[in-house]
């Protein structure tokens, strides 16, 4: 069955690679927590944690799809959601239970992914992704790199993120244009209190609108009380903020937002 473009599909045929996420997924997996991966297609992934663990559901656009992994890996349907991932509430997937999510994601809509991923973050412990390595290599930067930016803090505000794998583009049939890698997210042990996560996009998105600007040049222009500007952390460029001092100064700031 041949791959389709408007799916963004390019199946993964690198053994060594599918064994190694697969033991990634089982470890996120291993306190009996149920297991979401997201489009499997022919099922190269999925055979090796079926073969593990028993809780586990597909998410499958594709039709042509559903029906080879209903009838060559004869995987229940019950267990197979046949939609866009995106349009699915994550909270009744496994009716308010948590999960680990994994999966070769779409990479056209990789970074929505992980939006959905991070809203419901208090049942997704855990994430195992194939990402362009682009990306990966965006939302595993630290400060001071030249990718840190706005993925990185985000994802970085909830989930601990290590980059575990990189993949050519002839690890794939059919090859993609661009290189691959898989991240593992981990939800962060230590949280942080009162986080809104709403200021804090709005802030980090505003801020790296505009990278090579001091943040007070960027961030005036939604704040009432400019006397704040006057703190030291507002003479920096968003590049040289760690994540902990972006959650400080949307704590800081939150009071005096327009």
């Amino acid at each position: 069955m041949k791959a389709k473009k408007k799916y963004g599909q390019h199946f993964l045929i690198d053994q060594l690679a599918i064994t190694r996420i697969a033991q990634s997924v089982l470890e996120c997996a291993k306190a009996h927590q149920r297991i979401l991966e997201i489009g499997p297609g022919k099922g190269a992934l999925t055979t090796h944690i079926r073969n593990e663990h028993d809780h586990l559901k597909l998410v499958e656009i594709d039709p042509d799809m559903v029906n080879y992994l209903l009838s060559n890996l004869q995987f229940p349907k019950k267990d197979i959601i046949e939609d866009n991932v995106l349009n699915i509430n994550p909270y009744e997937v496994f009716d308010k239970a948590p999960f680990v999510l994994c999966g070769n994601f779409p990479y056209n809509i990789s970074s929505q992914i992980l939006f959905w991923m991070m809203s419901a973050h208090e049942i997704i412990p855990s994430m195992v992704g194939m990402f362009q390595k682009e990306v990966a290599l965006r939302i595993a930067a630290k400060e001071g790199n030249k990718q840190y930016g706005i993925l990185s803090v985000l994802v970085q505000s909830i989930y601990d993120v290590e980059l575990i794998l990189e993949l050519p583009s002839n690890a794939f049939s059919p090859p993609p244009k661009v290189d691959s890698a898989v991240i593992v997210c981990k939800l962060r042990e230590n949280a942080f209190e009162n986080l809104n996560f709403k200021v804090l996009r709005r802030i980090v998105k505003t801020s790296f609108n505009q990278r090579r600007k001091m943040i007070s040049n960027t961030l005036k222009h939604i704040i009432t009380d400019k006397e704040i500007l006057n703190d030291p952390i507002f003479s920096k460029r968003p590049e040289q903020l760690s994540v902990e001092a972006f959650v400080s100064l949307s704590h800081k700031i939150e009071p005096y937002l327009k």
